[in-house]
């Protein structure tokens, strides 16, 4: 995976012209002609040049970008009579929709000669009665039935014909798939309750000071070896979430996939809530009871490729495998065995951004974090690309059409809803991506800080614990473009799959097993259980937007996820989560939750964390001690694994301060060496009295961080 380039470099000294010479004329009788006055100023620059000049090189391909996205507004909206909005309604007009009298079926086929709903209905049979006719002019088929033809709950399929074959198909546009437990075949169903789901929290705004999301996979909630229900999550997992003091949900794997093991990446139903773990209506009810407890709800969106099936994807919907797919090279993803978008395609879009709309009014969601945007900006999915530098991503290597869809999608989803949440994993660094659009920025509103897991990787795996550098940390947890926010986290899901490890794992492997017992804790977890809490203290400190945690990582789950596949017996042993060890106050565990939460609230007290500036004010690295003030509170670390020091000072604004949080405090398993109960009052130094500035002295046992705030 090519590692993030983020540096933002100083911009380059203009030259200036000399002064030129004053020349002295004599007057003359003759009246001089008014020379005409020539506008020598240079061009503004656009806003993603203006705050970093080393972009200026670059900066007629920023603008090319932005303009076409421009360009493509104004065709979709009709130079503006219209909304974005009112193009992305294509989820009210395709699909399957109950009338005042009747109900109406329609579907995007332009390859198709022939159409039939198959089903439940008519034995799965083909019938005239129905049978869709093509809308003239266009690629649509429309199919109007009566009142009694269809009932809530039946299965159908669309039979469709095309010139040298036919197959059965799920429509792209269904709103309800199931899937058979005995045959295992994938069904659409129509879907219309008696009773539609009444929301209770009618409006909902997320908290983003700062925003503390919590990643999660309902079918992997459970502490039972199953797939789980929205349900369940609503009644186990949230509560949960909740008192931990998290304000956002990530949810995985919504949209409907055939393979569940594929953690919800092999899309086939886009607008199919995943059957799987419950009803519609269990899932409005599981984003209403988080929005009535303060909680956003983002779901993790796919339209970085599609699964490859024709019988239950758009793999081959109606003979005419690039409908909605690149041709020739870049039709498969090489690495995912999938297939991509073309982005280039009017009928892409729609049916792309009619999917953000749709569950952005359907379901309630605040949001997206859009999956593998790396792969959809390069035309090597980032592939064996080092981006080293800025040229990298400027070098006519980058899917303009894809650049383009992505900015569409973020002014879409804003101009839906104001207040909503985007976020871009991106690997690669590219510039902008979560940059105002006028700046000539995509829009997301964060993107994901992926350095920061790898880096935490390398280090486990590749440094000495004495030899840890207290620079390099502060360093990597801030090195952020300065124009954009990130979500900024020590692990997520990727760490925690199967062929990887999460960083308990890392720090104490085979020994959760045997020593992570109150009783019989030994030396290489008590290691691990203080080195878990300050990299993941250090981490969150540094924010300049939100805070990520995988499900359970956040009390040191142990092992690794691996969902039901051949390889393991269809076993759903390691696709769950293990709630009972966290539970159980006679583990190790609880003290991990514990500080995690304690952790969440201290830097909640502080109004607008995530914008308070990051002020450095010490760091060792032959002491491995840094500190670092926010606002009101000052971070201390000590990453040495041997030396404690007393009385070590740190230059900081006169005043008392008190702990508010320790890593070393027993309540989190460590060994209480610090007295946390006392005030600390600066130490008066003349020199710095202009400064309003004093020494704070404290006693730093080894391995361990403390937070302290001003009174």
């Amino acid at each position: 995976m090519a590692k993030k380039e983020t540096t933002t470099k100083k911009p380059a000294a203009k030259k200036t012209a000399p002064a030129k010479k004053a020349v002295t004329k004599k007057a003359t009788a003759k009246k001089s002609t008014p020379k005409r006055i020539v506008d020598q100023t240079e061009p503004e620059h656009i806003g993603l040049v203006r705050n970093d000049g080393w972009l200026e090189p670059f900066e007629a391909a920023i603008r090319g970008r932005h303009d076409h996205a421009v360009w493509k507004i104004n065709q979709l909206t009709q130079n503006g009579k219209k909304k974005l909005s009112d193009f992305a309604t294509g989820h009210l007009y395709f699909g399957l929709h109950k009338l005042a009298k009747g109900w109406v079926f329609r579907e995007w086929a332009p390859n198709a000669t022939d159409i039939y709903l198959i089903g439940d209905f008519n034995n799965w049979t083909e019938s005239d009665k129905y049978r869709c006719k093509r809308i003239e002019g266009t690629g649509n088929w429309e199919l109007k039935l009566s009142e009694k033809a269809l009932k809530h709950g039946q299965l159908y399929k669309m039979k469709v014909k095309w010139n040298g074959g036919e197959g059965e198909r799920i429509p792209a546009w269904c709103q309800r798939v199931v899937q058979d437990d005995n045959t295992k075949i994938f069904s659409a169903q129509v879907w219309n309750p008696a009773k539609p789901y009444e929301w209770k929290k009618k409006t909902f705004k997320p908290k983003k000071d700062p925003l503390l999301i919590y990643e999660c996979h309902v079918g992997m909630g459970q502490d039972a070896e199953k797939v789980g229900t929205y349900t369940e999550f609503k009644d186990n997992v949230l509560p949960r979430v909740i008192k931990d003091g998290y304000n956002c949900i990530q949810v995985m794997a919504i949209q409907e996939h055939p393979y569940y093991g594929s953690f919800g990446y092999h899309v086939s139903s886009f607008f199919a809530p995943s059957s799987r773990f419950g009803t519609p209506e269990e899932l409005k009810e599981l984003i209403d009871t988080a929005h009535k407890n303060g909680v956003a709800v983002i779901m993790d969106i796919v339209h970085s490729h599609a699964v490859k099936n024709e019988v239950e994807g758009l793999g081959n919907l109606c003979g005419d495998p690039n409908q909605f797919f690149y041709p020739g090279d870049r039709h498969e993803h090489p690495a995912w065995d999938s297939l991509c978008f073309d982005y280039g395609k009017d009928d892409v879009l729609h049916f792309l951004l009619s999917n953000c709309k749709y569950w952005l009014e359907e379901f309630h969601f605040d949001g997206f974090r859009f999956d593998g945007v790396t792969s959809m900006l390069y035309y090597s999915h980032g592939l064996g690309e080092a981006f080293g530098g800025y040229g990298d991503y400027f070098n006519g290597h980058e899917d303009d059409n894809a650049i383009c869809y992505l900015t569409l999608a973020n002014k879409l989803i804003h101009e839906v809803n104001p207040n909503a949440i985007t976020i871009a994993e991106e690997v690669s660094g590219m510039p902008g991506l979560a940059a105002k659009f006028e700046d000539g920025g995509y829009g997301f509103d964060y993107r994901m800080a992926m350095n920061i897991p790898d880096y935490w990787i390398k280090t486990i795996k590749e440094v000495r614990d004495e030899d840890i550098n207290v620079c390099s940390i502060f360093w990597e947890v801030k090195n952020r473009r300065p124009d954009e926010k990130t979500i900024s986290y020590c692990e997520s899901h990727d760490q925690a799959l199967v062929g990887d490890k999460t960083i308990i794992f890392r720090l104490i492997d085979a020994d959760m097993y045997w020593h992570f017992a109150k009783k019989d804790v030994n030396d290489l977890a008590q290691r691990g259980i203080a080195l878990h809490k300050m990299i993941r203290l250090v981490t969150c400190a540094a924010i300049n937007g939100g805070y990520l945690n995988f499900m359970g990582n956040e009390f040191g789950h142990p092992e690794w996820i691996d969902f039901p596949r051949e390889g393991n017996g269809w076993s759903y042993k390691y696709a769950r989560r293990q709630w009972s060890l966290v539970d159980n106050k006679d583990l190790c565990y609880h003290w991990l939750g514990d500080f995690d939460r304690e952790m969440l609230k201290v830097i909640k007290s502080q109004k607008n964390f995530q914008a308070t500036p990051v002020q450095e004010i010490w760091h060792d690295d032959g002491d491995q001690v840094l500190c670092f003030m926010r606002g009101d509170l000052v971070f201390v670390f000590n990453f040495s694994p041997t030396r404690s020091y007393t009385d070590y000072g740190f230059l900081v604004p006169t005043g008392s301060y008190d702990v508010v949080l320790n890593t070393d405090s027993k309540d989190f398993g460590g060994n209480g060496f610090a007295d946390d109960t006392m005030t600390h009052t600066t130490n008066y130094d003349p020199l710095y009295v202009n400064d309003k500035k004093e020494w704070l002295k404290l006693y730093i046992p080894a391995r361990s961080a403390v937070v302290l705030k001003k009174n």
